[in-house]
């Protein structure tokens, strides 16, 4: 879980006189062959809208897969076998940081158009895109976004119940919300790389990036209009992740309190 973002900027005159040609998806994966299928499968869903509305703008999707050791690879493969936008990056990293810069220098290193119509959209393989979620961002980055703070909502199959109405009622869904999340993340390759990239961090990789941007001046926008669907589970990948946001939120509860559903 990252700490909330500052206002944002105007937009950059200059980036909004370039239309977005490329979009780039980003996403790193370590073990998450209990999720994986269903992100692979929203991220062409929403390829395919993207290519239904706007089909100048080329999509492709990497996934980075880091150290993993489970079907993760396989479930992925069976994708790039059967659709060509789909390409498969293995690293020995183990950092989620270093894993998303990875991927988006492979992203990068291909692409036809220059950087500054190329967007970068990034998301976890624990989560699903909805079916607008590139084609939005593409809207937003044409009309002056350097950068889109996408939303997220935790999946309530599994989850308690009790945690789930305490994560909602902090981070009500708004635009211009306060919050970053990777997993819902859209930056164009120019202002990628004129603030440097992710850092190479085991967390909070997103949150330091749009630091960056923010300082340079560059336009970021909030929105709720791309929703992320993303994991409930509790147990952490990441230390200060946001899995461990939510198992601290668990934390904060009377235990007869999670006993209890929701009223």
């Amino acid at each position: 879980m990252t700490e909330p973002a500052q206002e944002c900027p105007a937009a950059d005159p200059l980036s909004a006189s370039q239309d977005i040609s490329r979009v780039a998806v980003v996403m790193p994966a370590h073990n998450e062959d209990q999720h994986i299928g269903r992100a692979l499968a929203s991220l062409r869903a929403a390829a395919d809208a993207l290519q239904g509305e706007r089909p100048e703008v080329r999509a492709t999707i990497t996934v980075v897969l880091d150290s993993c050791t489970d079907r993760s690879a396989d479930i992925t493969a069976a994708y790039v076998a059967a659709d060509a936008r789909f390409v498969a990056v293995d690293v020995r990293l183990r950092s989620t940081g270093s894993s998303r810069a990875a991927g988006v220098r492979a992203a990068l290193a291909s692409a036809d158009s220059e950087a500054a119509r190329t967007w970068l959209a990034n998301t976890d393989a624990d989560s699903a895109v909805p079916e607008n979620w590139l084609l939005r961002q593409v809207e937003l980055a044409d009309a002056g976004a350097d950068a889109v703070l996408g939303s997220v909502e935790p999946d309530p199959a599994g989850m308690d119940p009790v945690i789930l109405r305490r994560w909602l009622e902090r981070h009500p869904f708004l635009e211009d919300h306060p919050h970053i999340y990777g997993a819902n993340f859209g930056v164009r390759g120019s202002a990628y790389l004129a603030a440097g990239g992710f850092p190479r961090l085991h967390v909070h990789e997103d949150r330091a990036l749009v630091e960056r941007l923010r300082r340079r001046a560059f336009a970021v926008v909030a929105t709720d209009t791309i929703r992320v669907l993303t994991s409930g589970r509790t147990h952490a990948r990441a230390p200060q992740g946001f899995a461990a946001y939510l198992r601290a939120l668990g934390r904060e509860l009377p235990a007869p309190a999670r006993l209890q559903p929701p009223g």
